[in-house]
């Protein structure tokens, strides 16, 4: 990795500092029936259905375009956001530790750039108090756009005047990371927290 000068660390929430997954609502749902579940979340509330959300499409319009295509499924598909607060089992411990060494630290810039519906947002923002550590976050949903797309990392940078060469991007999506490079910023692909511990040292990003 580079050793630029690092002034500001930007990182995802979601499989980074939040631990979000909708097979903790769906095991509840289907009784721990694994077959059951990767299918629902396949075929019916797929990725990709819930990666439009992020990038601004309607709860309730995302819903209805499911109950109309697996109308057998309605009730299972309206829990995915009647009890979406289910999906998150909670912080990322090791992450959010390494969140509060930089934050007491004070030697950088701290911001957050996520994939996430504007809608669910909120929720987040009361559960869990490091995201007051951000000195912004920018959500794909409030944006109308998402990662890997350019565009949205170009945001951060005009919204908070971020120098991306001397910048460190922080995400479990390899694609979501190569963006980030491509755009002049030291990326970090997220794997578990004692590699980004590691990956942070050698940047002389942490201690």
């Amino acid at each position: 990795m580079p050793r630029n000068r690092i002034d500001n660390i930007v990182f995802d929430l979601g499989g980074v500092l939040v631990d979000w997954d909708p097979k903790y609502l769906y095991r509840k749902v289907f009784d721990n029936d694994n077959k059951r579940i990767d299918a629902f979340l396949s075929e019916v509330c797929t990725p990709e259905w819930n990666i439009e959300q992020d990038a601004g499409r309607s709860l309730s319009e995302a819903t209805q375009i499911l109950v109309e295509k697996f109308p057998e499924e309605e009730v299972n598909i309206r829990l995915f956001y009647d009890r979406w607060e289910e999906m998150i089992r909670g912080e990322v411990k090791g992450t959010v530790t390494l969140l509060d060494a930089i934050n007491k630290k004070g030697a950088h810039n701290l911001y957050a750039l996520t994939n996430w519906s504007a809608e669910t947002f909120p929720v987040a923002q009361k559960r869990f108090d490091f995201l007051t550590y951000f000195q912004g976050i920018v959500v794909s949903g409030d944006e109308k756009t998402r990662k890997p797309f350019p565009r949205i990392y170009e945001i951060l940078f005009e919204r908070y005047g971020l120098d991306p060469t001397s910048s460190i991007f922080i995400d479990d999506s390899l694609p979501n990371v190569e963006t980030a490079r491509e755009l002049g910023m030291t990326g970090i692909h997220f794997k578990h927290p004692k590699q980004l511990d590691s990956n942070l040292r050698s940047l002389g990003a942490l201690y």
